[in-house]
């Protein structure tokens, strides 16, 4: 399953040259996998509730385009990749008027105690390894 985040962007986002910084995608892709998670029902604070925190072990972006202020944008955000201790996240980043790709990423991530050691989400809590198995 994949979800489609919309946002604007802001003024403050933008650089010298007025279009957004580039580290502010990485950003852009943290707020639409929190939602993404909330869509599909595993919000963020359910996972730290269960004591699990999902650190980022890796971000690939590939910029294709630029965008600027008051520009929206759609992040597609699927799963690419989940074995239990592992997941990797897909985005696609699109200009919403244009359909222009602006940048193709992609996070990897682990599953951890809060105390940062690694777990087996379907050890650790089935029922959210569960749902990343059937999205």
């Amino acid at each position: 399953m994949s979800f489609t985040y919309e946002r604007t962007i802001n003024y403050y986002e933008t650089d010298r040259m007025g279009v957004v910084h580039h580290s502010n995608y990485i950003r852009f892709l943290e707020e639409a996998r929190c939602h993404y998670l909330k869509e599909v029902g595993m919000p963020f604070n359910e996972f730290e509730k269960k004591g699990i925190t999902i650190p980022v072990l890796e971000v690939k972006c590939k910029y294709k385009q630029h965008v600027t202020f008051a520009d929206t944008i759609l992040i597609k955000v699927f799963v690419k990749e989940f074995n239990g201790v592992r997941l990797t996240i897909g985005y696609e980043v699109k200009d919403k008027n244009t359909g222009v790709d602006i940048i193709i990423a992609e996070t990897k991530h682990c599953f951890t105690t809060k105390d940062l050691k690694p777990i087996n989400l379907k050890k650790h809590c089935a029922e959210f390894s569960d749902k990343f198995n059937n999205i």
